[in-house]
């Protein structure tokens, strides 16, 4: 029996997350001040999100509705943001709700809006924001329906069970304040789920995920078409593509990169360049006295890196397999090209991913250092791929499928939306050597964005992973009727 602050009529139990006594009492106050709620309990943060905590915080909930609030830091809530809350849950009859809200860091107050949450949200670090409305009814099922004990794939089991029965509303209005406790640039927290200290972690999450999959029906048994490699005719048995558009200041490595590679086959190197205006090209046509380098100098029109891409794989002269280098980037050694080929014919698979070092511009490892993507195993990365938002670098893909395919016209997301479709029907293969020098540097891309542009990335990748969730639902849909 929850009892610490109680009030008649109660429709929200309230639980939170502590870690020191100022912010604990604050927020306590917050909520108690509401005439909505009933219970309110601080929760060790450590453990909040723990299968244990969420059985007990359902065992102890009793109001209509259930709010967590995540954060460990003071939460302020705007006026009547419960009622609103509520308000929406009862209008959609949602079984959870979450809103926009403010982040404060040093006095300053930043909008922190979240996105919609769609099936193909899927990725364990879906942004919620840190208050959550559940209702009660819900929460208690999706409880019951908790089979494993995670330590810190508690909360993510929770709101994936919530969701096979029931919806996930999203308020866009800002209705709280609470502590910014992470202000690292979003290129900085790009590749937090593949350091390897998150090792634990990620495997809690992919096991919650795969249940999930399971129970939805999208999840694919490790069975694979089988791929010949005699398909088609190819002047060579591999290309290089570098895609860029303004990188004067690498291209030339990228290139020497690639042209250095030494091979037992022929091979080529594409450059596309997207109209660039800074001397790209002519730091590209200083190379084209070389016989294997393919400048394709792209019209004005739309293209996107998509649209680069496929400049190069329906080329003519386009390889048997078609490699990843970004204009950023650079070979770790002359064996790589090499080492693709050798992964595609060995494993009999129609995309390899590679593995890569972190770097800064002058190549010095930087953190997290080696990243190998070990959840690309060969029995279930094709369903984990549907979690985490990335599949691994550098990539290279089977010329007659990723034709067939063909990239999407866009400039983020488009390796993600190929590797995707591929892995539904394909076997995907592993390097685990490192063939790739990642380096990050003030210019790349993804470096420092701002919250509306990192949200919409997010958005259109869990667009790419309901479409493709849909389409393996339906494929075995299919296969059950046979």
């Amino acid at each position: 029996m929850c009892n610490q602050i109680t009030v008649n009529m109660a429709e929200i139990d309230c639980f939170y997350s502590s870690i020191d006594p100022i912010s604990s009492a604050e927020t306590a106050s917050c909520f108690s001040r509401s005439p909505l709620s009933g219970c309110v309990e601080a929760v060790p943060a450590p453990v909040f999100k723990s299968t244990s905590v969420i059985r007990g915080i359902s065992s102890r909930a009793e109001a209509p509705f259930t709010l967590l609030y995540t954060s460990p830091t003071a939460l302020r809530l705007v006026d009547r943001a419960l009622e609103r809350m509520l308000e929406v849950a009862a209008d959609t009859s949602a079984a959870m709700v979450y809103s926009d809200r403010f982040l404060v860091r040093d006095g300053d107050v930043k909008n922190a809006p979240v996105i919609d949450w769609q099936v193909g949200s899927l990725r364990d670090g879906f942004e919620f924001g840190s208050l959550v409305l559940f209702r009660t009814s819900a929460l208690k099922d999706a409880v019951s329906r908790m089979d494993e004990e995670y330590r810190y794939a508690g909360f993510y089991d929770l709101w994936l069970k919530v969701s096979e029965t029931g919806t996930l509303e999203h308020v866009n209005e800002y209705l709280y304040y609470e502590i910014e406790t992470d202000s690292r640039k979003s290129g900085e927290k790009l590749f937090d789920y593949v350091d390897p200290k998150n090792r634990e972690v990620q495997i809690e999450m992919e096991k919650a995920c795969t249940a999930h999959l399971k129970a939805i029906g999208g999840y694919l048994e490790p069975e694979f078409e089988d791929v010949d490699f005699s398909e088609g005719k190819f002047e060579v048995e591999a290309s290089v593509v570098i895609p860029c558009r303004n990188r004067v200041r690498t291209i030339g490595d990228a290139i020497e990169s690639a042209l250095g590679q030494k091979t037992d086959f022929p091979f080529n190197v594409f450059v596309v360049d997207d109209n660039s205006t800074d001397g790209t090209v002519d730091v590209i046509r200083s190379f084209q006295d070389n016989p294997s380098l393919i400048y394709i100098a792209q019209d004005r029109s739309w293209h996107g890196i998509g649209g680069n891409w496929n400049a190069a794989i329906d080329h003519p002269k386009c390889g048997r397999f078609v490699l990843q280098l970004d204009s950023d980037d650079v070979y770790s050694g002359p064996d790589s090209v090499q080492k693709f080929v050798d992964a595609f014919r060995a494993q009999n698979c129609a995309m390899v991913i590679g593995t890569y070092r972190m770097t800064d511009f002058q190549l010095n490892t930087i953190p997290p250092g080696i990243i190998d993507h070990r959840e690309w195993t060969p029995d279930n990365g094709r369903n984990n791929a549907l979690r985490v938002n990335g599949l691994g670098a550098p990539r290279g893909f089977w010329a007659p499928v990723v034709r067939k395919i063909g990239f999407p016209i866009v400039k983020y997301g488009e390796d993600y939306a190929v590797g995707l479709r591929i892995s539904r029907d394909y076997r995907i293969g592993r390097i685990y050597d490192v063939i790739y020098d990642c380096r990050r540097w003030d210019d790349n891309s993804d470096a420092a964005l701002d919250v509306e542009k990192v949200n919409a990335n997010d958005l259109y990748k869990d667009r790419l992973r309901t479409w493709e969730l849909k389409a393996r639902i339906g494929k075995n849909r299919t296969a059950k009727k046979v």
